[in-house]
């Protein structure tokens, strides 16, 4: 993959295209190419202008209100919408952000905030929610509340976002966007996208630019 640079309007406009159910792939290309990079092997797409971060207020694993921009102010952050039902596309990137975070020194595994906001409240509950993401690692951050609020968040850095629904064999889905946005912690403003095939090396290799708020 190459390293691309996008402007967020077109991002933003194009978020009704960017759906994804987990379980399918349809290559989720967010946007038209402003200007392509030369660097061969990066997963990083660099917003030419970034994203603010999305004034959401949730509630958290423990029941407790969580302001996305309070919470995070001033620290590296990983967003992600996503839901714990899904079967492939969501664990395997919360699994592969795990995995590549662990190879960061202790300080700033500590600083980095992962954020994940499930885009399917109707089930995740705080303590469901809580309970799938122990298993990836305690220190995620989940976050759930109204599904309106959770749209309007998503759409707001690009990300679409549809209601919960049955599938043609009855099996209840969500469909959203599958990039993760990186906040720089200077600027708290989202200047890196991630798509769904974003390895754990990939990740291993831009953390510690991304903990700076360097560009990958």
């Amino acid at each position: 993959m190459r390293k691309k640079t996008f402007a967020a309007a077109a991002l933003l406009a194009a978020a009704t295209l960017t759906l994804s159910a987990c379980g399918t792939d349809d290559g989720n290309a967010p946007a038209t190419v402003v200007q392509e990079g030369s660097d061969a092997g990066k997963a990083a797409t660099v917003l030419d202008q970034p994203f603010k971060k999305p004034g959401l207020v949730l509630t958290d694993t423990h029941g407790k209100k969580y302001d996305l921009r309070e919470e995070t102010h001033g620290h590296p952050t990983l967003l992600y919408f996503g839901y714990t039902h899904c079967p492939d596309i969501c664990p395997t990137t919360m699994s592969n952000i795990a995995v590549a975070l662990k190879t960061l020194p202790k300080a700033e595994q500590n600083d980095l905030r992962v954020v994940f906001v499930t885009t399917d409240p109707g089930r995740d509950t705080p303590a469901e929610l809580g309970k799938w993401l122990k298993g990836i690692d305690p220190r995620f951050i989940g976050l759930t509340g109204d599904f309106t609020a959770v749209k309007a968040g998503a759409r707001s850095v690009g990300i679409a976002v549809e209601p919960t629904t049955k599938d043609k064999n009855g099996k209840l889905v969500s469909v959203h966007g599958t990039q993760v946005i990186a906040f720089s912690p200077k600027t708290d403003a989202g200047y890196v996208l991630y798509g769904e095939n974003t390895t754990v090396d990939d990740y291993s290799r831009d953390l510690p630019k991304l903990v700076e708020g360097a560009k990958p």
